[in-house]
């Protein structure tokens, strides 16, 4: 497994080693004592999968709220998608800051996002199906999100819609600015 730094503290890019040969590949998706080994100390509670029929579709930007915060290990099993992190930690270096990549079945490269970031991507293919493993379970009542055309975020989808409307759920229409969210996330802690 080979870990890439990204710039934003704790925020890294993960290559699983995959063995492939005629019959298809293998790889561990997840190594408990190999992640620890590397930095990335988590107790994930809770795999999640999410399958979008059409390119253009954008999910997020989401998060937990404390005390139901989440760290995320993220890749796609199948089609290809933006990936697109927002920093919130006040006192981060980065913060308001965001990052994003390509991720896809192909690379088989993982995203791993540490608490106090907001997450969102968008779909560059049909039929792609997005994983995640999550440190913190599921807790609608902290669940919430900036909204992804959001100009203090500044971040230029256009590039990668090629002239098409993103595909939007309607809790995603309706979330909040960054700049009306005091965050709650502490660099220092998280």
């Amino acid at each position: 497994m080979r870990v890439t730094e990204t710039g934003f503290p704790g925020l890294v890019v993960i290559e699983p080693a995959v063995f492939e040969d005629e019959r298809g590949f293998f790889l561990e998706s997840f190594n408990r004592r190999t992640f620890a080994e590397s930095g990335i100390d988590v107790d994930f509670v809770q795999d999640n999968h999410a399958y979008s029929r059409s390119a253009g579709v954008l999910r997020g930007f989401h998060f937990q709220l404390p005390p139901a915060t989440q760290a995320k290990l993220v890749w796609v099993t199948r089609g290809r998608v933006l990936d697109v992190v927002i920093d919130l930690r006040k006192g981060s270096p980065m913060y308001g800051s965001t990052f994003h990549m390509e991720v896809d079945a192909k690379s088989r490269k993982r995203l791993f996002v540490p608490r106090g970031f907001a997450h969102a991507y968008l779909t560059l293919e049909p039929d792609t199906e997005f994983m995640y493993k999550v440190d913190a379970y599921y807790a609608p009542e902290f669940d919430t999100g900036i909204r992804f055309d959001d100009p203090a975020v500044g971040f230029d989808w256009a590039p990668h819609l090629h002239g098409m409307s993103p595909i939007l759920s309607d809790k995603d229409k309706q979330l909040g600015s960054l700049a009306e969210f005091d965050s709650p996330f502490d660099f220092s802690k998280e």
